[in-house]
């Protein structure tokens, strides 16, 4: 039997805090939100809730502190997808709870939770990923590479969770009911897929890992965020007329998107040419280095001594 890698416990234990310190912050929101008796049941319903969430975490950040030095990311998919599932559900009733109470214009408060996810969220995304414990990534180039397109995932979160903290911070005029639902939850499963998918890249990638060969998050990325995010924003700009519709952010998927296309492009044409170039030139490399090492050593084999040794023989 192979031998199961050892447990990285810094890991663990980093991954565990970062995960239950932002689940208890969401609590004291949903509690601080309630009043007289009901702030009671909802103190007792949100503990019973982090205990069992924190049993099955136990298992879970052991698992992945357990692949984080190898090319796999399957356990980290499964605490990600867990994760940002329990999370966005409590934001989900802290946004309900201001809405509910539209007099209550805490702008810190507001403020804050939209700091907090902004951090929390990236930040597991990067523990997840552990550049640092990639090992097998040996070239400095590659890993920078790697880093690059960590970073616009990253940016991506970031981008998502603007449109999401729309929903909550102080406005002058709501959106309908409809459309707060709609941003909602397609911020909502935006959060728990795209970074997903980015990791399943990673994991399938291996041992071998190719940055640039990997364009499926990307792609997706481009058109479920970069170009869907731009009429978003437009349709509340012009017909709902929000006026905290990040311009920069919208600069920003216009610039991505020019990016991407460029980046598309420059991978269709490594494809077309990469197989007649590398693929004709190895093989004739390895079949002209490996002979040179046996004639070396069989040619002192093959040589008949010369006359003027054997008459010093001789004599």
């Amino acid at each position: 039997m192979v031998p199961s890698p050892p447990i990285n416990k810094p890991h663990v234990c980093l991954s565990t805090t970062l995960i239950m310190s932002s689940m208890v912050l969401m609590d004291a929101y949903l509690v601080e939100q309630n009043q007289g008796s009901r702030k009671l049941g909802i103190c007792i319903m949100v503990s019973v809730g982090d205990i069992c969430f924190l049993v099955v975490l136990r298992y879970v950040a052991v698992w992945v502190g357990a692949e984080v030095r190898t090319a796999k990311r399957g356990y980290a998919m499964i605490l990600w997808f867990l994760y940002v599932f329990v999370l966005e559900i409590k934001v989900y009733f802290i946004y309900q709870n201001y809405k509910a109470d539209r007099k209550s214009l805490d702008l810190m408060a507001r403020k804050a939770l939209t700091l907090l996810l902004s951090i929390c969220i990236p930040a597991l995304y990067v523990l997840l990923v552990a550049t640092e414990h990639m090992e097998y990534v040996r070239t400095f180039k590659k890993k920078e590479d790697l880093r690059n397109r960590l970073f616009w995932v990253i940016v991506d979160m970031l981008d998502v969770l603007d449109i999401q903290a729309n929903l909550w911070e102080p406005q002058k005029k709501g959106l309908p009911i409809w459309a707060e639902g709609l941003m909602f939850f397609y911020c909502y499963i935006l959060l728990l897929v795209l970074p997903c998918v980015s990791l399943c890249e990673i994991s399938m990638q291996g041992i071998g890992i190719v940055p640039h060969r990997m364009m499926l998050y990307p792609m997706l990325s481009m058109l479920t965020i970069n170009i869907t995010t731009i009429f978003i924003r437009g349709s509340n700009m012009v017909f709902f007329r929000d006026i905290r519709v990040s311009g920069i952010f919208m600069g920003k998927n216009v610039l991505a998107i020019v990016l991407k296309v460029c980046m598309f492009v420059q991978y269709r044409k490594h494809l077309h040419h990469a197989p007649a170039g590398s693929g004709a030139a190895e093989p004739q490399h390895t079949t002209t280095s490996q002979p040179q090492p046996v004639i070396q050593l069989l040619k002192p084999q093959n040589q008949t001594p010369c006359p003027e040794g054997l008459d010093q023989e001789n004599t």
